[in-house]
């Protein structure tokens, strides 16, 4: 299978913001289930896996902006930041997904979803800290938003997301990343 063409990329980017509006409103149920399942970064963290960087940063730009829209989640004075949070995600993500190259999928998958998760959540916590909640934010109430609350979150993208795409790959819905000669 060829590479992933432009079109279908910006189709898959488009599936992925969806899923940022619809994913997070099936967790509103739950309480706090947004702060502690992360429902948004999955389709973010998806899409810079699948389609690269300058995707994933689109679609984690997009995702939060539209789901505040029309949602009203996350709320305007928690956007910027998560805005920041998933656009790094998804860049990074996608970034690393083009660069890593270890000859064995599920390595470069988790390299690249772990390195991702890493750079978003210190973006945010440095927009937070340095911007956002100038002087009010500490490196406890980041490592306790980010990692403590958020690892019911992290284990499931951790789990579901290398799966996926490893899934797509297989039925040829996107193309291999070591093909078979």
């Amino acid at each position: 299978m060829k590479k992933i063409t432009a079109v279908k990329k910006s189709i898959i980017t488009a599936v992925c913001i969806a899923l940022c509006v619809v994913l997070p409103q099936a967790f509103h149920a739950i309480p706090n289930a947004g702060a502690v399942y992360s429902p948004m970064h999955i389709p973010v963290l998806l899409c810079g896996l699948i389609c690269g960087g300058p995707f994933g940063l689109l679609c984690g730009l997009a995702g939060p902006l539209f789901a505040s829209l029309f949602t009203g989640m996350p709320p305007a004075a928690k956007l910027p930041p998560m805005m920041i949070e998933c656009a790094v995600y998804g860049c990074v993500t996608g970034l690393l997904a083009r660069t890593v190259h270890t000859k064995s999928t599920y390595a470069d998958l988790y390299i690249s979803l772990v390195g991702g998760m890493l750079a978003g959540r210190i973006a945010a916590g440095l927009a937070k800290a340095l911007i956002f909640s100038a002087g009010a934010y500490s490196m406890a109430a980041w490592a306790g938003g980010y990692f403590v609350t958020a690892l019911p979150g992290i284990v499931i993208q951790l789990a579901l997301l290398p799966s996926i795409v490893f899934a797509l790959m297989k039925a040829g819905l996107i193309p291999a990343r070591y093909p078979k000669k």
